[in-house]
């Protein structure tokens, strides 16, 4: 069997208010809006590479991390290269995003989006 031609478009991620989501990463990343209505938003990747994309949820519940098993867990997170740690982090921050208390490893920092979602900024090792 022949596998069918697939082409990632789009990641989406739910929150209370996708508007408010979807500002937060449009200052983070600088990516445009592409289309939005009430509780939908889309931004487009500069690079050809898969959107992101918001939406409302009225039963969304904040995602913790690290995950525990009693409350609601995170289901994905984004990992975001960035060329320098400490001034991308300072710019997460000056955006919405908060640090996360735990940080699994040395090289890379865990920010949480103003609806939890985690979301990890590193660097490029030299020589990769």
């Amino acid at each position: 069997m022949t596998t069918p031609w697939f082409k990632m478009s789009g990641i989406v991620l739910d929150s209370s208010d996708a508007g408010a989501l979807a500002d937060f990463y449009h200052r983070l990343l600088g990516w445009e809006v592409r289309y939005e209505e009430p509780g939908w938003v889309m931004l487009k990747s500069p690079n050809e590479g898969p959107g992101l994309s918001f939406a409302s949820e009225p039963t969304y519940r904040r995602p913790t991390w690290p995950s525990k098993v009693e409350i609601q867990q995170m289901q994905i997170h984004l990992d975001i290269e960035v060329n320098n740690l400490e001034t991308a982090g300072a710019h997460a921050i000056e955006c919405g995003a908060e640090l996360a208390e735990f940080q699994p490893q040395k090289d890379v920092r865990v920010y949480l989006d103003p609806a939890g979602h985690p979301f990890c900024l590193w660097v490029r090792p030299s020589g990769d």
